[in-house]
């Protein structure tokens, strides 16, 4: 018996995991909406992560971790085509973001090469922020123009001299975390990755940064990415977002002073709002 053929688009969904039970299977069934297969790649989850992930219809390649962009690679190359989506394991695929994505391969391969998505959080108290505290990410694309940097810390590609970047309209729902203890044990583990990773900055630079980086730092979340229009919890996050952005600076001084951060060691593929 002939089965149907598949309408959707040749598009591989990939996942980085570890320990993602909560969400995964909501995110493999989701991501199916828009891609021919999901390819999760994890690295030792002790939890339900696996046999969730494979009863929702996803591919399971077990691998070390490795760090945020090299995991990313390692997914890169099992994917069988070469568009695209890159997932976290708490994100979600709308079905108008999935029709808007099939609309770009109607007439055959899209007319750019690298496409961003807004990444609307949806906070554990209230309602998703679709209309503000977006974020941009470069989340389809075709690996033969662009790859994921062979990096421990970073993990979104630079666009090359030249590419032109589409924009799709529809948002990825971003369910980013359960709660403040989640999302502070968040901004630890990353801040502590990003401090050891990334070139040291000079002790001057940082002292200034210290000294007087928090309220930058929370004025950029608070109203230029409008967190001021969550209430009482956009004001929260944002705080706790500029703490941990400060927290960095403050274990790179740490660094520089020959401090070894025992929580540095990457351990999860996260993603903060």
């Amino acid at each position: 018996m002939e089965h149907p053929p598949d309408t959707r688009p040749p598009v591989s969904a990939y996942i980085r995991t570890l320990n993602e039970e909560r969400m995964i299977a909501d995110t493999v069934r989701a991501a199916l909406r828009a891609a021919r297969e999901v390819v999760v790649v994890d690295s030792g989850s002790s939890d339900d992560t696996v046999a969730l992930a494979e009863g929702a219809g996803a591919r399971v390649i077990a691998r070390e971790w490795l760090g945020n962009g090299r995991q990313k690679r390692i997914a890169e190359d099992a994917c069988v085509h070469d568009w695209l989506l890159d997932l976290d394991a708490d994100e979600i695929v709308t079905p108008a973001l999935a029709a808007e994505i099939a609309a770009l391969f109607r007439d055959g391969a899209p007319p750019r090469r690298i496409y961003e998505t807004p990444l609307a959080l949806v906070p554990p108290v209230g309602r998703a922020w679709r209309a503000f505290g977006l974020q941009s990410r470069r989340k389809l694309y075709d690996r033969r123009a662009v790859r994921m940097p062979d990096h421990e810390a970073w993990d979104q590609f630079e666009v090359p001299a030249g590419e032109a970047v589409g924009a799709l309209k529809e948002p990825i729902l971003h369910y980013a975390f359960t709660g403040a203890a989640q999302f502070m044990a968040k901004l630890n583990r990353n801040s502590s990755v990003r401090a050891r990773a990334l070139p040291l900055k000079p002790r001057a630079y940082l002292a200034l940064r210290i000294l007087f980086g928090m309220p930058f730092y929370f004025a950029k979340k608070y109203l230029l990415q409008q967190y001021c229009r969550g209430g009482v919890y956009g004001f929260a996050l944002a705080f706790m977002s500029a703490y941990g952005r400060w927290l960095r600076d403050v274990k790179m001084w740490e660094r520089r002073a020959g401090c070894d951060d025992a929580d540095a060691k990457p351990v999860s593929p996260d993603n903060n709002p």
